[in-house]
């Protein structure tokens, strides 16, 4: 078996695009986390003690989205053309989706999971005072398209 992010010598090695075309690539992931009913109604309303959770999360998110490549060793340093943040609510829930998209030779898959995840984390950076039982957890890549597997989606 012939792996691609491994060299000759067995060393890890990033894998060269140089050949691929350029396409429009966009992928959206999502992830949740489940908490308290009551500390789910403070992000609502804003009373969180240590302020506003949702934007800074997004922020946190989009920063993320475009710091991938420092924080997984293989990944391309890519442009992203945009990143995008939104949450909704379910029963004791919270759910975060990303997309990203840009036009490069790879795509933007792991910067949409690393959106999602760094915003999971900052959620509950904010508040583990109020819940440190929250869960994480469903992270996952829903839809990407560009390149060569054209369009796909994860249900």
């Amino acid at each position: 078996m012939e792996f691609s992010h491994i060299n000759e010598a067995g060393f890890a090695k990033m894998v060269d695009v140089s050949g691929k075309e350029v396409t429009f690539r966009k992928a959206v992931a999502e992830g949740s986390i489940r908490m308290k009913r009551e500390v789910l109604e403070q992000i609502k309303n804003g009373g969180v003690r240590k302020g506003e959770v949702l934007n800074t999360a997004l922020v946190a998110g989009i920063s993320a989205a475009k710091r991938t490549w420092e924080l997984i060793p293989m990944c391309h340093n890519i442009p992203l053309n945009g990143a995008e943040i939104a949450f909704s609510y379910g029963e004791g829930v919270l759910t975060v989706t990303a997309t990203v998209t840009t036009d490069g030779k790879t795509g933007a898959e792991m910067e949409a999971l690393t959106a999602v995840s760094v915003a999971l984390l900052t959620i509950y950076d904010m508040i583990k005072s109020a819940d440190k039982g929250a869960v994480m957890e469903n992270i996952r890549l829903r839809e990407k398209s560009g390149g060569k597997s054209g369009e796909v989606r994860y249900d």
